[in-house]
Formats: C-alpha cells, structure tokens, sequence
C-alpha cells in the first residue's frame, strides 16, 4: 500500500500531471493519524496552556534575567560586532586579501585549514543565513491570525515574546559556536547536536547527551523536508500559479523544478555559497517587504497613534491578552515554529559557522535575529493590518474572519489590508512570499544536512544523497496539496525544542563564561558595560 501510493506520486511527477483523482486525498489519509498524533504530543497542555508555551516563554525569561537583560543592555554592542568593530580581536588579525593567491570559492587553498579555525563566514553573513530561516510565512499569515483571534493587543504580546526570545538566541548560538566541530578542510559542522554531545559529556551526562542529540536530528532531518522546503515550496507555487492565472495540473511541477533548479545551484556550493546568496536576499526582502508596510502606515499618518493606542490599551485586556498569546504563540508555533524559532535550536547550526575564536561575540549577533524577525517585520504587518481595519472591516476574536461574507486566511487577510491602499500589491506580496520561501529552504537545507551528517557521517556520498532528496521535496511539495503532511511536518519543527530546551538549561552557565571571556578580550567601553 505505502509503496504502491509513494510510486503513484512519482509517476504523477514523471508525467507532470495533478489531474489523476485521490492521490492527494490518499496522501492526506495515510498520513492524518500521525499528524493527528504528533500535534496532541507536541502540544500537550497543562492547566489549559501548551506546555511548550510554557518552556519557551518560560525558559527565554529565566535567560533574560540571568544575563541581566542582554537583550537591551548589549544591542548596541551586537550592532557594532555586525559592522565588523571587533574583527581583528576576534580573528587574531586582518584577514588575508592577496588577490594573486589561489582562490576558490572565497578560500585561500594554501591556507583554507587556517582559516577553518575560525569558521567559514562573516557574522553579518551568519545573521543573514539564520534571518532567511526565520523569515517565512509566520510573518505574512500568522501575524495575520494573531490579529484576528486577539486583536491589536496581540501586537503588544508579540513585541514582548520577540524581545525575550532575544535572550533565548543569544544563549543556543553562543553554545552552537563553542561545541562545534571542525573538519580537516576547514568545514564546519555545528548545531545542538553537538552541544548537547559535548556539553553534556563535560557535564558528566554523555549517555543522556547523546540521546538528546539523536532525538534532535532526526526531527531536524524530518523538518527540513517538511516544514522547512516542501511547505514553502508548496506556498509559493499556489501563489506564483494563482499570480499568472496557470490552472492547476502541470503548473505545480513545473514551478517546483524552477525552485528545484535554483535552490540546488546555491545549496551545492555549501554555507559559503548560501550565505553569499541570503547576504544580498535577506536585505532587499526586508526592504521590499518593510518598504510597502511603511508606506501604507505613512498613507494613514493620522490613524498611527490611534492604532498604538489600541495595541497598548488592548494588551491587557483579558479577551485579546489571551488571545495575543495564544494567537502570536500558538498559531505561531503551528504555522511557522514561533516565527523566530528561537528555542527550536536551528539557527544555531547557521551561526555556528562564523568566522571568530569568540563563542559569545556571535551569540550576541544572534540576538539580533528574533529583533528584525518579530518585533521589526511581524509588528510592520501588525498595524497594516490595525490600520486597514479601522473602519471595521472584520470583528476580531476569531480565526474565521469574514470579509464581504467571504472566509479569508492569513495571507489573503493580509494581502487585502495592503491592496487596500496598493491595488497592485498582490504582485509584491507574490515576490515576498517566493523570496520568503527560497530564503527559508535554502537555510533549512543547511539546518537538514548538518543534522543528517550528524547522523550517517561526514562523507560526500551523505551530503550528495541529503541534498538529492532535498530537491525532490521541493518538486513533491510544489506538485501535491498535502495538508497533513504540512502539519506532521510544522509539529517536528516544534518538538525540536524539547530536546533542545533541556540542554540550554543544563548548559547555559558555560554562556556566562564566555560572554565574560569576550567582554574582556575587546575590553568594551564603560557605554557598554
């Protein structure tokens, strides 16, 4: 039965067709129970909240305060580490830039070995890479249905559990960088399955570490083909297919083997290349994005301080209060794993890559992260959203909203507040979702492949097969509508916090450490301290 359904899909592929009757349906069918499943485990409650609610939240303000709020008080130290201030301190020295030596892909050859010891990009590249994986749907759609369920005081909560999961990346990323490993050609390999191996043994608990580790890379690996490539390359075929009016059938495969083509040109060449790429990706999305909300909310300048006002007087309403957790977090961790992932530990596999001998210099660049993800981005698209509601188009305090009697999601919710004042916007919003996509799937297949390294061994014939697969994803998820396996797949996303979650907890003190080991090696201003 699963053979003959997983060759059905094949061959639907093969022939370029949607057309055959209940493929999808089976699909859906066969997987629903495990979805079903996952979700029940993933979201398991206690007194009425998520317990992984609790844990992430709960866990982000523990860090928060025992780091004496790093959040605020190191922002302007994690900007100047972008900029490149402190480069020299952490390299040891300028780097070398003969341009009469032999290079390849951005590696001096006679010195590639050298330089692995320090990581294999820059932090603003780092930042860039981990930003592209966060940076998805969440931002489009489940800021949307944030809104909607708990209404502007939504706004309020998200800016808050954006601010605290700052806290909570600044702790995963220093820890990726101080246990990662380093290949003998300079590769390297980084992410919480190896602190949680190494940190774990330090702590005299291997045996418990290295089940951690497994635990997490397997869901990494299921993840990475779900959640973080077919989902996204579904998303952005209905919308590129629906933007050129293509009718369903051929459509799919033929826009999943374009992003196939794409993605695979830039995933071969490794995090160099990746990083190359979502260095120049991630700042004209954001622009392009953040441009056209911040147009729209200057086209309604007078209703600005109304729209802050219900955000604030809002947030500790008890209806939208709720709702602004359950709607930013809840929805959130469904649709795009708490939007930052902070927590969920992938973003530490990107940073751990960086060029330092400084753990902590890029776990404060990291905190950058859920900073442009959530409280910049998610809160641009909140008050457009405010703002195009003002005259009551919807009632908030449901996810059904309806609009002119029609049921709309979080896309389409969020692509009729910006047609509102742009009529052409559909076509930006297009563009964003697709870039949002390629971004994500090109991080995730760094995040997949570290994990399935880590799981059948540092060779070329692993990375080979890893990313094969990875690409035929892009074309099922394209191809097929299957809701269910969306799902199972957002749920593996989100159980990656767990064994995730409990290593922070164990190791965050050796962070401590470090970031005193750093503070003291750039001998930071009294402005900093």
């Amino acid at each position: 039965m699963t053979l003959n359904l997983i060759l059905n899909t094949f061959l639907k592929l093969f022939y370029l067709s949607n057309d055959e009757p209940g493929i999808d349906e089976r699909i859906n069918e066969a997987f629903t129970p495990f979805a079903n499943a996952w979700e029940s485990i993933v979201l398991f409650r206690i007194f009425n909240v998520p317990f992984i609610l609790i844990l992430l939240v709960g866990g982000a303000l523990v860090f928060t305060i025992y780091f004496a709020f790093i959040n605020i008080r190191r922002f302007p130290l994690a900007i100047q580490i972008v900029r490149g201030k402190f480069d020299e301190v952490e390299q040891g020295g300028d780097p070398v830039t003969t341009p009469n030596l032999n290079v390849v892909d951005g590696d001096i050859v006679d010195t590639i070995r050298i330089e692995g010891h320090s990581g294999e990009v820059s932090h603003f590249q780092a930042l860039a890479t981990a930003v592209s994986g966060t940076v998805g749907l969440g931002n489009i759609a489940g800021v949307a249905l944030a809104i909607a369920l708990g209404g502007p005081g939504a706004t309020f909560w998200m800016i808050v559990c954006g601010l605290l999961g700052m806290s909570t990346k600044f702790v995963e990323c220093t820890l990726g960088v101080k246990y990662r490993d380093l290949g003998e050609d300079g590769t390297v390999y980084g992410g919480p399955m190896y602190y949680l191996t190494k940190g774990f043994k330090e702590l005299g608990k291997g045996q418990m570490g290295k089940i951690l580790a497994l635990i997490f890379a397997v869901l990494c690996v299921g993840a990475s083909f779900g959640g973080g490539n077919a989902a996204q390359s579904n998303q952005a075929a209905s919308q590129l297919a629906s933007l050129l009016g293509m009718t369903s059938g051929s459509s799919g495969t033929i826009i999943g083997l374009g992003l196939a083509v794409f993605v695979g040109i830039v995933i071969i060449g490794g995090i160099k290349r990746i990083a190359a790429v979502t260095e120049k990706l991630v700042p004209f999305m954001a622009i392009l994005y953040v441009g056209a909300c911040v147009f729209i909310i200057l086209a309604h300048y007078s209703y600005i301080d109304d729209a802050f006002g219900l955000i604030f007087s809002n947030a500790f309403n008890p209806q939208a209060g709720l709702g602004g957790l359950f709607g930013v977090m809840i929805v959130g961790f469904q649709r795009a794993a708490f939007s930052n992932e902070a927590g969920a530990g992938s973003a530490s596999i990107a940073h751990s890559a960086v060029k330092t001998k400084y753990p902590a210099s890029e776990g404060l660049v990291a905190l950058l992260e859920p900073f442009i993800d959530t409280v910049v981005i998610c809160t641009m698209t909140a008050l457009v959203i405010i703002i195009y509601n003002s005259s009551g188009v919807f009632e908030y305090g449901t996810a059904n909203v309806v609009i002119n009697g029609q049921s709309v999601g979080g896309s389409v919710l969020t692509s009729l507040a910006f047609a509102d004042v742009i009529p052409w916007f559909p076509f930006i919003l297009t563009i964003a979702i697709v870039l949002f996509a390629v971004s994500t799937m090109i991080s995730w297949s760094y995040y997949g492949l570290q994990a399935w390294i880590y799981l059948f061994g540092k060779s070329k014939l692993a990375d080979l097969t890893y990313k094969l697969l990875f690409l035929i994803f892009i074309v099922i998820g394209a191809a097929a509508n299957m809701s269910a396996v969306w799902g199972f797949s957002d749920a593996m996303i989100l159980a990656m916090v767990f064994p995730n979650m409990i290593g922070l907890f164990f190791l965050f003190p050796k962070v401590k450490e470090e970031l005193n080991r750093y503070l003291d090696a750039i001998k930071v201003t009294k402005f900093f301290k």
